[in-house]
C-alpha cells in the first residue's frame, strides 16, 4: 500500500501526476473539495494531534496540487489516494485509542486493588472501599474511551473523599494516643522518680549514683566523685529525735544541691553519707568542696512543735577521688572514702 506523501512525491513514469488545465466550469465544486481535504487534516489533528499532523500536511499537499489543475483522471487518482491514507491513518489511530484504553484499563485494575488493600487494613470503612472496588472493575470492562475517562474521574472523587474522612479520622485517633502516650509519660516519670530518687532528700538514690558512675567509666570520661559524711549525726538522733534528724537530712540535701553546679550529680549514698559526682579533675573537685565548707557547713534551725527553734551546727568530713583510666567503681569508692575518713579522723584530733 502506497501512502499519499509517497505516491505525490514519486519520480516514477507511471507514478508522476502532471496537473492538467484547470476547467473553469468546475471552479465552485473544486473549491468544496480542496476545502473538504483542509478539513479532514484539521480534524484529524484534533483527533490525534501526533497521528493528525502526518495526514494533515499529506491533505495540504494534495490540495495544493488541486489548486494548480485537474482532470478527470487526476481526481480519480486523488480520490483513491485520499482514501488509501485516510484507512493508513484510521488503523494507526485505532490502535492508538486501543492502547491507551488498555493502559486506562490496567490503572483501573491497579487502583481497585489498592482500594481493596486499604480497605481490608481499615475495617471501618470496609464496605465503601468494597463498592469501590466493584466500580472500578466494571468500569475495565468499557471499550468506550471515553466513559472510560468520564466514570475514572467520578470514582478517583469517591476515594479522594473517602481517603480525606479516613485522616480526618485518624487525626482524632492521633490526638486520642498522644493523649494516653502523655498519661503514660507522666506514669512513667512518676515510677523513674520512685527508683532513682531518694525519697526522703529526694535527691539521686544510690541506685542512680553507681549508674551514672557506671556510665562514665564506660564513656572514659574525666570525672570526681566526693563522699560527704554528717558529724555527729546520731547524737542529733538520740537527742531530738529521727523526726529531727530526717528534718537536718532534707535541709542539708537542699543547701547541698543550691551549691552546686547543673552538670554535677548529687545524691544520697545512704544514711548521713552523701556523694557528689563532679564532672572536672581533683583539683577544681577540691576547690567546690571548699566552697560546699564555707557555704553549706553550720548553723541549721530546728522546728520545734508548739516549742521554741533549736540551732544546732552541722558538720560533716569530705573525700574526694579522682577516677583513672582502669579504675573500676569499687576502686574509686573506696579511694573517696579512705579520703573522707582521713579528713574524720583530723577532725577528731582537732576537737580533741
Amino acid at each position: 500500500m502506497i501512502s499519499i506523501k509517497k505516491y505525490l512525491d514519486s519520480d516514477e513514469p507511471g507514478l508522476s501526476i502532471v496537473a492538467p488545465e484547470r476547467d473553469e466550469l468546475s471552479s465552485p465544486t473544486m473549491e468544496c473539495y480542496r476545502a473538504a481535504l483542509l478539513a479532514i487534516g484539521k480534524v484529524a489533528v484534533q483527533i490525534s494531534p501526533v497521528l493528525g499532523a502526518d495526514l494533515d500536511k499529506s491533505m495540504r499537499g494534495i490540495e495544493h496540487r488541486l489548486s494548480v489543475g485537474y482532470s478527470p483522471e487526476f481526481l480519480k487518482r486523488t480520490e483513491q489516494q485520499v482514501e488509501v491514507q485516510l484507512q493508513e491513518w484510521g488503523t494507526r489511530t485505532s490502535g492508538q485509542f486501543k492502547a491507551q484504553a488498555d493502559e486506562v484499563k490496567e490503572l483501573l485494575i491497579a487502583m481497585a486493588k489498592t482500594a481493596e488493600a486499604v480497605g481490608s487494613r481499615d475495617q471501618g470503612y470496609s464496605s465503601q472501599f468494597t463498592d469501590l472496588t466493584s466500580r472500578l472493575e466494571r468500569i475495565a470492562d468499557l471499550n468506550d474511551l471515553t466513559k472510560i475517562r468520564s466514570s475514572l474521574v467520578e470514582r478517583v472523587e469517591e476515594l479522594k473523599t473517602t481517603v480525606d474522612q479516613m485522616t480526618r479520622d485518624n487525626q482524632q485517633l492521633v490526638e486520642e494516643l498522644r493523649a494516653e502516650v502523655s498519661t503514660y509519660e507522666a506514669r512513667l516519670k512518676s515510677v523513674e522518680d520512685l527508683v532513682l530518687k531518694d525519697p526522703l532528700t529526694d535527691l539521686a538514690n544510690r541506685r542512680s549514683i553507681e549508674e551514672r558512675i557506671r556510665w562514665n567509666i564506660e564513656c572514659g570520661q574525666e570525672f570526681c566523685i566526693a563522699m560527704i559524711d554528717l558529724d555527729h549525726f546520731k547524737q542529733i538522733n538520740d537527742q531530738y529525735g529521727h523526726l529531727a534528724g530526717d528534718d537536718v537530712l532534707k535541709q542539708f540535701a537542699r543547701e547541698l544541691q543550691s551549691n552546686s553546679r547543673s552538670g554535677d550529680l548529687v545524691g544520697r549514698w545512704g544514711g548521713d553519707e552523701f556523694i557528689v559526682i563532679l564532672p572536672c579533675n581533683l583539683k577544681s573537685a577540691n576547690a567546690r568542696m571548699e566552697r560546699v565548707q564555707q557555704w553549706v557547713l553550720g548553723k541549721y534551725t530546728l522546728r520545734g512543735d508548739g516549742k521554741s527553734d533549736v540551732i544546732i551546727q552541722v558538720d560533716a568530713s569530705i573525700g574526694a577521688a579522682e577516677w583513672h583510666r582502669g579504675e573500676n567503681m569499687q576502686q574509686l569508692i573506696a579511694e573517696a572514702d579512705a579520703t573522707m575518713y582521713l579528713d574524720k579522723k583530723r577532725s577528731r584530733q582537732k576537737a580533741s
